[in-house]
């Protein structure tokens, strides 16, 4: 498969993710504090989840090993980052969910599911293909060094603002609290900033298109929920801080 093949098929889907980005903005996914009825069967958010999101490393797991015809350090290391990631957002995530028993709509699952198929294939099979463009330099590289650092920042982010979000709840406790400390103290979405500067790391430690299609896909899922979820905030605590942003420090 050539380049030029590659590069229509993201920037097509690249082209997708801006439809995405626009509707989100005026229909808000059912899930979470947002769940509503009429979207379809629902199941466990557990369960859910880990069906939505082991997707993306199996799949780039398949594309990857599948075309890899000469093992290559670097792509190798690459792929374990994203496999770091998915580790924990896949099985360690829901394993420490609260309240894990609360519905989701499937068809969130589903979409969610393809949404990570489709960005682990693209991400893997290009690995595989073009793995060539990684030397051992490549580790020397100040795209690299800088994405590296981006990349593992935007994950220090996402996960101590998920361990805050946790500990909001005692065991099977419902409801919603105001989320305080660390990035919270700037917005309201922290774990959502963090995933977004993690994605965007790794746009730039690979330096291809798949990555940059990738963290615009995370944007434009993870921005209008954001807003979302502000406003929900806002409406919901009359104390609520004003000074916060939704997912953008001091911007948005």
């Amino acid at each position: 498969m050539d380049l030029g093949f590659w590069s229509w098929l993201q920037w097509g889907w690249i082209g997708v993710a801006g439809l995405a980005f626009l509707a989100l903005f005026f229909i808000t996914a059912p899930y979470g504090r947002h769940t509503r009825s009429g979207w379809g069967p629902l199941i466990e958010a557990r369960v859910g989840w880990v069906i939505m999101e082991v997707t993306s490393p199996l799949f780039l797991g398949v594309a990857y090993f599948s075309a890899l015809e000469t093992f290559n350090p670097v792509t190798f290391l690459f792929v374990l980052l994203w496999m770091g990631h998915y580790v924990n957002r896949s099985l360690l995530y829901p394993l420490r969910m609260k309240n894990a028993r609360r519905p989701m709509p499937f068809s969130m699952v589903a979409m969610g599911s393809f949404f990570n198929l489709v960005n682990g294939f693209l991400n893997g099979r290009y690995l595989a293909l073009y793995g060539d463009r990684y030397d051992s330099a490549w580790l020397t590289d100040p795209r690299f060094i800088f994405g590296a650092a981006v990349f593992l920042t935007g994950m220090v982010v996402n996960l101590r603002s998920d361990g805050i979000l946790r500990r909001l709840r005692v065991d099977d406790e419902t409801g919603y609290k105001i989320p305080r400390g660390g990035m919270f103290e700037l917005v309201s979405c922290a774990n959502y900033f963090g995933e977004v500067v993690e994605w965007a790391g790794w746009a730039v430690l690979t330096w291809s298109l798949p990555g940059l299609t990738f963290a615009l896909w995370t944007a434009a899922n993870l921005v209008p929920r954001a807003r979302a979820h502000h406003a929900w905030y806002r409406r919901t605590f009359p104390d609520y801080p004003a000074n916060r942003k939704a997912i953008i420090p001091f911007l948005v």
